[in-house]
């Protein structure tokens, strides 16, 4: 039986998500599976990988091949790096802990990209924020400002009403004094 490790669509429409599944390379991309080692979530930033590491490197190992997207994944966990210092081991080249050093600082060096990268979007998420809160204060003055030469203009009108009903009343009240005083 030719075994496949390979990725199974879940998920929503627009939205995939993947487990990582030992299948046979017969059966249909979300049929039946031998065995599930990891999901895969693309949508996340950097995208979401988890990986019983054990189990597939024992598949790798007794002769599952991955698919092209499954291998990229595999390597960025680290698992064909492992086969293929476990291969060194069993061929003499370097005893087990050096393969193990080697791995872990393979891995150390790897966890320190990938907290470089997280930190690198959250001060970029911190800027992005910030300039739009600065834009939005601008706006929010411009509109301050707006309606503050509205109201301006508005109790200029309204003194330019008073001031001609005070004309008007001064003149009528004038004009009933003087008819008053003919009389």
């Amino acid at each position: 039986m030719a075994t496949r490790i390979r990725l199974q669509r879940r998920g929503r429409k627009d939205y995939p998500f993947y487990h990582i599944v030992i299948a046979d390379q017969r059966a249909p991309r979300d049929g039946k599976f031998i065995e599930k080692v990891g999901t895969y979530n693309p949508n996340t930033h950097p995208a979401t990988i988890n990986v019983d590491f054990d189990r597939a490197l024992y598949w790798l190992q007794v002769g599952a091949q991955p698919t092209d997207t499954v291998r990229n994944i595999l390597s960025d966990e680290g698992v064909l790096l492992k086969k293929h210092l476990l291969g060194g081991v069993k061929k003499g080249a370097f005893d087990e802990a050096e393969a193990e050093k080697r791995f872990e600082a393979w891995k150390a060096v790897k966890e320190k990209n990938i907290q470089a990268l997280i930190s690198k979007n959250q001060t970029k998420a911190k800027e992005e924020e910030k300039a739009r809160h600065e834009l939005e204060k601008a706006v929010n003055k411009a509109k301050a400002e707006a309606v503050a030469q509205k109201k301006a203009e508005l109790n200029a009108s309204k003194a330019e009403q008073a001031a001609e009903e005070v004309e008007t009343h001064e003149a009528t009240t004038e004009e009933s004094s003087e008819s008053k005083a003919e009389a």
